[in-house]
C-alpha cells in the first residue's frame, strides 16, 4: 500500500511567517497587587483558610491554561510570584488538590492571533 503525495507549502513571506510563529510563545500574567490572595476569617469554627478563592483560582487557571500538574503549577506560580517582586505565599499542591474539588473555574475559550494576556485580580 503507497502512501499519499505529501502536498507542498511554500511560504513566500518568511518575515511575517517569523514572527507569527515567534508570538505563539508570547505569554504575559499579570497579578493584580490589591488583589485579595489571603482568605478573609470565615467567623466559623476550626481552621481557616489560608487562601483565598481567588488565589486558588488564579493557580487552577494556570494549570488549565499550560497543562501542568498541581506541583509544577505550584512552582511555576511561586516563580512568577517572585519575578513580580509580591510577597505571597503559594498554595500547595495539596490545598489546590482539595479546594478545587468544590471551587468552579470556567475559562471560556475564545481563538487568539496575537499574543495571551492573563489578568489575575480579586472579584
Amino acid at each position: 500500500m503507497s502512501r499519499p503525495a505529501k502536498t507542498p507549502y511554500k511560504t513566500t513571506n518568511w518575515h511575517s511567517y517569523n514572527q507569527a510563529r515567534r508570538q505563539r510563545g508570547s505569554l504575559t500574567v499579570w497579578f493584580d497587587p490589591s488583589m485579595q490572595w489571603e482568605a478573609a476569617p470565615s467567623g466559623r469554627r476550626g481552621r481557616q483558610q489560608a487562601y483565598s478563592d481567588a488565589a486558588i483560582q488564579a493557580c487552577l487557571t494556570i494549570k488549565v491554561l499550560l497543562g501542568l500538574p498541581l506541583r509544577q503549577t505550584t512552582g511555576f506560580v511561586a516563580s512568577l510570584l517572585e519575578l513580580s517582586g509580591l510577597g505571597w505565599a503559594v498554595p500547595d499542591f495539596s490545598t489546590l488538590s482539595r479546594r478545587q474539588k468544590t471551587l468552579d473555574v470556567t475559562i471560556p475559550y475564545r481563538g487568539s492571533k496575537g499574543a495571551i494576556h492573563l489578568l489575575s485580580r480579586s472579584p
